[in-house]
């Protein structure tokens, strides 16, 4: 390094983890940044001026003006453009001896694999489940690791799935349809969660590059800005994963794979209750809690019946049709869709929570929810 560039990275070189050799070990990585979004925005700004070697961004869209809330590389003259160019001449002016690949086009099936190799680790900032699932599997295939991040209202998520550990289906094996899980769009997002979940991603990479400290493999962070709490939830390799399990069935990136079926959220003809009527709803039903396993940790009402979005339809079978249920999850469109399936199903004696749990915890301090 020069002179330069040991006074630009001083308070790095002062880290015994990190010192002269981890910042060239930084200089010599490589990063890929998927969404320069609300979690691309911090990534990537904390990436660059941490001296990653060479960055690729990765991002199809155009700023728009609801974005200003939360991205943070963008401003209002920004409307319209590109946000991979944006993005890669923002960072030229936070670190301009860095290179900076940019695409300004969506991660598909054709490429993802040829991107997520050309890169010793892989950011998933993205939004959609789709993209979600073809970066898990392209990293899994490439053996690249994948620092993924997610966030929703005030709660916000972050784990890395590497090759030494279970990755994205081992903790979510099925795509959920479309329409059962709203997006920040739909149920919005509070600015300055992307801020901490995209700062805790650039860490996590970070981590990663330099080889020290314990990154988040086998645990997910759950954020919970409105209580200011954190709860770390372990999971394992799952052995049937359909890409790193024993006998894995994706071998390759398929785009027919990464569609999820569209669905009407909530028949019409399941009748609906808040917050203030569960209770004596539940005096003559049971409540199905449809939370995928690392939400329900968090606390349920006693004597309801567990069983996961994701499962219902090859667990409906536990379910008696004689019994009344009150369909809930986390906030109300999970279950919207559960309970639809199950009307379909031909259970007819369901209600459900509008609203989900979410709104019911907020109504009573001594329901242990969070």
């Amino acid at each position: 390094m020069n002179a330069a560039q040991l006074r630009r990275y001083s308070r790095h070189l002062l880290i015994p983890e990190v010192g002269l050799r981890g910042q060239e070990r930084l200089a010599g990585s490589g990063a890929l940044v998927v969404g320069a979004g609300g979690l691309g925005s911090p990534a990537l700004q904390y990436l660059a001026a941490a001296g990653v070697g060479r960055i690729g961004i990765v991002d199809g869209d155009v700023v728009d003006e609801t974005n200003l809330q939360r991205q943070t590389l963008f401003g209002l003259d920004d409307v319209g453009r590109r946000k991979a160019v944006v993005a890669s001449r923002r960072l030229h002016a936070i670190n301009p001896s860095i290179r900076i690949d940019t695409v300004s086009a969506s991660l598909d099936a054709g490429n993802a694999r040829s991107l997520v190799r050309s890169y010793d680790c892989v950011l998933d900032c993205t939004d959609r489940f789709e993209t979600r699932y073809l970066i898990n599997d392209a990293c899994v295939l490439e053996k690249r690791p994948n620092v993924y991040g997610s966030i929703f209202r005030f709660d916000g998520q972050v784990s890395v799935f590497a090759p030494d550990g279970p990755c994205y289906r081992c903790l979510f094996p099925e795509m959920p349809p479309s329409g059962t899980v709203p997006s920040c769009a739909e149920g919005g997002v509070l600015g300055a969660l992307a801020g901490v979940v995209g700062a805790w991603q650039a860490s996590e990479a970070l981590k990663v590059m330099l080889r020290v400290g314990e990154p988040l493999i086998g645990r997910l962070m759950l954020i919970d800005t409105l209580r200011a709490h954190s709860t770390e939830v372990r999971f394992e390799r799952d052995a049937h994963c359909a890409v790193c399990g024993d006998r894995p069935r994706i071998v390759d990136t398929d785009a027919s794979a990464y569609s999820a079926g569209d669905t009407n959220v909530l028949a019409n003809d399941v009748a609906e209750i808040d917050a203030e009527g569960l209770e004596e709803a539940l005096g003559g039903a049971t409540l199905l809690d449809v939370r995928e396993p690392h939400e329900a940790v968090l606390g349920t009402i006693e004597g309801a019946i567990r069983i996961p979005a994701s499962q219902l339809e090859a667990r409906m079978f536990e379910l008696d049709s004689a019994t009344w249920y009150v369909v809930a999850c986390r906030v109300g469109v999970k279950s919207a869709w559960a309970a639809r399936r199950l009307r379909e199903a031909g259970f007819h004696r369901l209600l459900h929570l509008r609203g989900g749990l979410l709104t019911y915890a907020a109504r009573h301090e001594e329901f242990e929810f969070f």
